[in-house]
């Protein structure tokens, strides 16, 4: 039996995936290696846009936040002295702040969401082979008895991490390096730690990085870089050594007691060029991997699969042409490289070794960082919020003032989410009109029959199923939406 989308890799982004394929009504089946979900905490952080996405789906962001932890500011220090403190109560949502959760717990919630929607993850199920048809893919799959199985999809996501075989068949050149660097890691708890639990912290050390997460009370993760060990893998470090890296980078009188995990890694900084290859899809780590600066690769992932679904069931439930699934490559590799860039910049601003460089670095930071402005600007862009699709092959006439296409439609209170439905349609938001009436009864499979209030009177937006805008005109030229509609698809 041929699958209307086949993924590979359940993880948070191939979870994502599959949820939003499953409440648009497409067939879907998802297919893990691992015979159990994570039980490790890995990626930690839900930023206010992922949040946001979530909400769309039955059951919304609650469930997460209320297993998670939130963070609303970050410290920059240096030399004993506060750099900056950024603070992220000025975010443009109802999520304003870092919402700190263990990826196990991420994945649980997200499973059990798959599951309501009566799909369930086969786990213990490896892809050993894939090739592509101009019609579809096809993929060989070992189950847990050593037997075999020919599958066959119409769609294939490749959601199989750094690793990914999905990549790797379709021949992507993944581009970037492996920092020069080991880095440890540790979920530990301390006390004495004299920040409040509600911030997370960056040490500018003379020897390089200390970086300190709360993951919830008294509980938290430290990052810090160390000399090349020359291993092929990076030692695990022991709590004794994690309590020489605080008593060295970090605040006095801190101490470091029951661990959790504690890891070795290096840092990668990769990235594909098209995320899109035929019939198959590369979403997540299988299409980027970033530095640990920001916490942004999880999140950047699941919004690949937010990107991606959206357009996929509407070509499957037959309302758009393949055309509209071009634009996933474009805007998700442009996000994709600007997040590689932010966290390589990050990385290399906590990492320098030159005395007169962090001296430089420790002065601009506390006179750039310490304008509202730019505390803004930093604030949006680490909860995503300003993430967009200026330059998407989507976005249609604009009309000044307003939203701009491409541009992220912030959240009403007390309103439905946009894209909440179980079809992928877009919205119109504008004033109630015969003219827009007659929009949406031109396009019922197309446009939800909700009319949303305007940005401006004079104004007429059509907004996408994931919240950004595909374009806009003057209040009485519905006309332009029409054509747009008909054009794309």
């Amino acid at each position: 039996m041929t699958q209307r989308v086949l993924i590979i890799g359940a993880g948070p982004v191939g979870l994502t995936l599959a949820i939003e394929l499953a409440r648009y009504a497409v067939p879907v089946r998802i297919v893990e290696q691992a015979a159990h979900r994570t039980d490790k905490s890995k990626a930690l952080v839900l930023w206010s846009r992922t949040l946001e996405l979530l909400d769309r789906q039955p059951g919304g962001s609650t469930p997460f936040i209320e297993a998670g932890f939130k963070v609303d500011a970050v410290s920059f220090l240096a030399g004993g002295e506060q750099i900056s403190r950024v603070s992220m109560e000025s975010v443009d949502s109802p999520y304003p702040y870092a919402l700190m959760i263990p990826q196990s717990d991420t994945e649980r919630l997200l499973e059990e969401r798959l599951n309501a929607l009566r799909v369930t993850v086969e786990r213990g199920v490896k892809a050993t082979g894939v090739s592509l048809r101009a019609d579809g893919a096809d993929a060989t799959l070992r189950h847990t008895d050593g037997h075999e199985e020919r599958a066959s999809a119409d769609w294939l996501g490749g959601c199989d991490g750094a690793h990914s075989l999905v990549r790797h068949t379709v021949g992507a050149t993944f581009a970037g390096e492996t920092m020069d660097s080991d880095w440890m890691l540790a979920d530990v708890h301390i006390h004495g730690y004299p920040i409040p639990d509600s911030e997370a912290s960056v040490y500018w050390h003379k020897d390089g990085a200390f970086v300190v997460f709360p993951i919830s009370p008294g509980r938290y993760r430290l990052l810090a870089d160390l000399p090349p060990s020359g291993e092929a893998q990076p030692p695990v470090p022991t709590l004794e050594q994690v309590q020489a890296m605080i008593d060295r980078r970090g605040p006095t009188g801190t101490k470091a007691f029951d661990p959790i995990w504690l890891a070795g890694f290096r840092i990668n900084g990769r990235k594909v060029s098209d995320y899109r290859w035929g019939r198959a899809f590369l979403c997540g780590d299988a299409a980027h991997v970033h530095s640990p600066a920001g916490g942004q690769g999880m999140n950047t992932g699941m919004q690949d699969a937010f990107n991606l679904a959206w357009k996929l069931a509407a070509v499957v439930n037959g309302l758009s042409d393949e055309k509209v699934l071009d634009s996933y490559s474009s805007e998700r590799s442009e996000v994709g490289e600007q997040v590689l860039a932010d966290a390589q910049r990050l990385t290399i601003m906590g990492t320098m070794k030159n005395q007169v460089a962090q001296a430089v670095r420790n002065t601009v930071g506390h006179l750039i960082l310490g304008l509202a402005p730019v505390q803004h600007a930093l604030a949006d862009k680490m909860t995503e919020v300003s993430v967009g699709y200026s330059k998407s092959p989507l976005n249609g006439p604009r009309l000044p003032g307003g939203p701009q296409p491409g541009a992220r439609v912030a959240p009403t209170a007390g309103q439905a989410p946009v894209g909440s439905g179980t079809s992928p349609v877009l919205t119109v938001f504008g004033t109630p009109t015969s003219a827009t009436a007659g929009l949406i009864e031109r396009f019922p499979a197309l446009v939800d029959p909700v009319l949303r209030s305007p940005f401006r009177e004079d104004g007429l937006w059509l907004v996408r199923p994931d919240g950004y805008v595909a374009c806009a005109a003057a209040a009485d030229d519905e006309g332009v939406i029409a054509r747009y509609l008909a054009e794309h698809f």
